[in-house]
This record gives structure tokens, C-alpha cells and sequence, in this order.
């Protein structure tokens, strides 16, 4: 309610009042002109304190919550038992009867304001639970609960707190896992960088100070460039990796051959996997739906696995790849008969930089980032890629939709 509407009610009911006085004193009723200019002057100053707390517009605050809520009962409830009070002596001659009415009404107002109050009270005290525990919050308290149970408002008050917290506490720990995770991957960035970049160090100087002549020099640049290719490829896999977590994607989906691509990668692998002596072949249905996905990132999936594969393989051992379509996926699967991850290892192998017992020591040239890189392309196709479970060996599959 606003002051013009206050005012307006007042002078309404002023109006009002003057009409019915004027009528009741023709009619004789003089006490009545009393008592109805007592009850319309209490009804506007009631209206008048009302409207003032709720339309506060001082420099500060009105004042706590408690001291509004006596107010208001002040308001409501004082009002009432003076005209109460008034009508009960005019409806009584005796002193008796007349202290008889006063203390009732005083008793009334009594229990009136005590169960206000009590209520008033009640609801103070849980605006004062929620406040104190978003208080908490902003400190950097995270273990709160907060519970308010006296008005349906501020238990939907409190839970939406409680579910603002629970927000809270999954970003930032969402948010700590991720400064982890980008430590862990500058350390060990810069521990795969800084092998090559020292041997190419010593290498250079070796070179430049002409300790090496002949085939030994040139054995020298190969190693250089063996080296310098480590490198290329490390930095490529990082800036890969940071495109695509970051959801920087520029490339384009089409209608692909899924069996083509896969057999074109098992030809073009042959010679690593021959100079390992491991057997290499793609076994494919004679029909294979088509994938929607970019080729030339699902061919560097497939380049990842079956190198990774071949890498874990023993000597004279296989490397098998697999495809198939499965409702709306196609799937292809990866299979070495190496030894089997370890079940504490299953959960971590597609993590950066992250290495199993075989090669903790970082002597592999392996940088880690192979299975990494190929997790963040499939599911930038809105695939999956997992590991599943095998009693020998080791098995990756991955998913791709299948083109419309």
C-alpha cells in the first residue's frame, strides 16, 4: 500500500465517518460521535505506521526484523483493545463493571501480544538461521545445512540455499581438480620437453665443437632429428588437447566409409608394427554403415590406438581391429594380446600424461598423450570410448553416429 493510497483510504473513511456522525447525532446518539471518532482516527494512524515500515526509504535499514514485527503487533493490536476499552465503559455505569471490562481487556492484550510475539518470534529466528548460514557461506564454510521449518517460504528459502551450496561446493571442486590437473600437465610438459631439448643441447655442441667428423656427425643429425620430431609431435598433441577441452572445434563433420578409413590406417601402420614384429589386421563386416564424423581426426583416433596397441604388443604378437554397427553407433574396438591394465590403472588411462606401471620411468618416448587426445575427438563427435572388460590382453572401443 502506498501513502497516496493511505491518505486516500483516511480521507474515505473520514467522509464516511462524517456522514454516519452526522445521521447518529440527529438520531440522538451523541457518545456515538466519541467512540466512531476515536475507532477512525486509530484505523488511519494504524494504516499510516503500517505503510511507514513498509515503505522505509530512510538512509539505513528499518531496524531488525523483531523490532518491525512489535511494531506492527503494537499497531494491529492497540488499536483494538483501546476501542474495546471505550466501548466496554460506555456500555457500563458502574465502577465495578467498569474495572471488570479493563482488566479483560488488559488480559486480552496480554495473550494477544504474547502469541504474536511468539510467533513474530518464531519466524524472526529462522530469516536469522538462513542469514547466518549464507554468512558462513561467504566466510568459506562449506559443511552447512540450513533448516528453517516455522513457514512453507522459508523452508523454500532454505533449500534453495542448501541447493546453492551444494552448487558451490561441486564448482569448486570441479574447479581445484582442474588447477591439478593443469599442474600436473605443466609438470609433465615440461619434463617430456626437457629430455629432447637436452640431448638436442648436447648434441648441437658436440657438433659445433667438431668432437664428432664423418658418419658419427651425421649419425648425430639423425638423432637430432629424431628428437626434433618428439618435439613436433608433443606439441601438437598439447595444442590438440587444449582446442578441444576448450571446445574450440573448426572442423567439419561428413559422411564417412568407416571400413575404408579403418583399413587404410591398417595398411599405413604395417611398417611400425613390422619392425616390432607384430601382426596388424582389421577384421570388418563385408557391410558397414557410414559414420558422420571429420576423417581426418577419426583416422588420428585410429592412428593412436593402433600405434598404442602395437606398442604394448609382445614380439610375434597381433594387433586386431574390429568394427560394427550397434543401433544408432557404429563402434570399433582395438585389441592387443599384450598383458591386461591393471583394474587400479582401467580408470586413468585415458588421462594426459598419464602412464602406467610399464612406463612410470618415462624411457617409452612415449609421451602420454596418445589415449588423451583420442578420448577428447571422440567425444567431440559426441561418442564415447571406454575399456572393456577382457580376461587377457587389452581392448579399446570407441563409438561414432552413424550418418543420416
Amino acid at each position: 500500500m502506498t501513502r497516496r493510497r493511505v491518505l486516500s483510504a483516511g480521507a474515505g473513511a473520514l467522509v464516511t465517518a462524517a456522514a454516519i456522525t452526522t445521521s447518529l447525532v440527529e438520531l440522538g446518539f451523541t457518545h456515538t460521535l466519541v467512540v466512531l471518532g476515536v475507532v477512525v482516527g486509530i484505523v488511519i494512524a494504524t494504516a499510516v505506521g503500517v505503510e511507514r515500515i513498509a515503505s522505509w526509504r530512510g538512509p539505513g535499514p528499518p531496524g531488525p526484523l523483531s523490532r518491525q514485527f512489535a511494531v506492527v503487533i503494537a499497531l494491529v493490536i492497540g488499536p483494538l483493545l483501546v476501542t474495546m476499552l471505550i466501548l466496554g465503559l460506555m456500555m457500563f455505569v458502574s465502577g465495578k463493571d467498569a474495572a471488570l471490562v479493563a482488566v479483560i481487556v488488559a488480559l486480552t492484550g496480554v495473550a494477544g501480544v504474547a502469541a504474536a510475539g511468539r510467533v513474530a518470534g518464531m519466524l524472526a529466528g529462522d530469516v536469522a538461521t538462513v542469514r547466518d548460514g549464507l554468512l558462513a557461506v561467504g566466510r568459506g564454510e562449506r559443511d552447512i545445512e540450513l533448516v528453517a521449518t516455522r513457514a512453507d517460504e522459508l523452508h523454500e528459502l532454505a533449500q534453495a540455499a542448501n541447493a546453492m551450496i551444494g552448487r558451490l561446493v561441486a564448482e569448486e571442486a570441479a574447479r581445484d581438480q582442474s588447477d591439478a590437473s593443469r599442474r600436473h600437465l605443466v609438470a609433465a610438459a615440461s619434463h617430456d620437453l626437457r629430455t629432447p631439448i637436452t640431448s638436442l643441447r648436447l648434441l648441437a655442441q658436440a657438433i659445433d665443437d667438431e668432437l664428432v667428423v664423418g658418419e658419427q656427425r651425421r649419425e648425430y643429425v639423425q638423432r637430432m632429428l629424431v628428437h626434433i620430431e618428439a618435439l613436433s609431435a608433443l606439441i601438437d598433441d598439447l595444442f590438440e588437447l587444449s582446442r578441444l577441452e576448450a571446445g574450440d572445434i573448426t572442423w567439419s563433420l561428413e559422411r564417412v566409409a568407416l571400413g575404408a578409413l579403418v583399413s587404410e590406417t591398417v595398411d599405413a601402420m604395417r611398417v611400425h608394427a613390422d619392425a616390432k614384429h607384430v601382426v596388424v589386421r582389421a577384421d570388418l563386416p563385408v557391410q558397414l554403415a557410414l559414420a558422420r564424423a571429420n576423417p581426418e581426426k577419426l583416422q588420428r583416433v585410429l592412428f593412436n590406438l593402433i600405434q598404442n596397441a602395437i606398442r604394448h604388443s609382445p614380439a610375434d604378437g597381433s594387433v586386431v581391429v574390429r568394427a560394427e554397427a550397434l543401433d544408432d553407433v557404429l563402434e570399433v574396438e582395438v585389441e592387443n594380446g599384450g598383458d591386461a591394465i591393471p583394474p587400479e590403472e582401467r580408470e586413468h588411462v585415458f588421462d594426459a600424461f598419464y602412464r602406467g606401471s610399464a612406463d612410470a620411468a618415462r624411457t617409452s618416448g612415449n609421451a602420454g598423450l596418445g589415449l588423451a587426445v583420442a578420448r577428447a575427438i571422440v567425444e567431440a563427435h559426441g561418442g564415447e570410448i571406454w575399456l572393456p572388460i577382457t580376461t587377457s590382453g587389452t581392448r579399446v572401443r570407441f563409438s561414432v553416429p552413424i550418418a543420416g
